[in-house]
């Protein structure tokens, strides 16, 4: 599936929000895409993140190696194995201030080393 295909049928908050997250990531370092049919995988070269569509905003998820706080995260962040899942309801590119894009890098760094 393209993006193109993909986004032709999802909720117009989530390209939006999709494009910030892969602008910042994009200056953190080589990122690949991969829309599916529930949302879109971000990889380096293992997953590191997803987004995910919803009503009112964009489920972005993501591994961190401990537990970390902001605003958009409401769901309680719980452990697996080694590593905590971060779930921050992001409803506009504005969502992602320098705090939420400081958690995801961090992610994308634990996962490409």
């Amino acid at each position: 599936m393209t993006l193109d295909e993909y986004f032709a049928t999802g909720p117009r908050h989530e390209r939006p929000v999709f494009d910030a997250v892969v602008h910042h990531l994009e200056g953190v370092g080589p990122v690949y895409v991969e829309p599916v049919s529930v949302g879109i995988f971000l990889k380096n070269p293992r997953k590191f993140a997803e987004l995910r569509p919803l009503q009112r905003w964009t489920a972005l998820s993501f591994y961190l190696r401990r537990p970390a706080r902001h605003r958009t995260i409401v769901r309680k962040v719980v452990r697996y194995g080694e590593r905590y899942l971060h779930v921050a309801n992001v409803a506009d590119p504005a969502d992602l201030d320098d705090d939420l894009r400081d958690l995801l890098t961090e992610a994308y760094d634990e996962a490409a080393g």
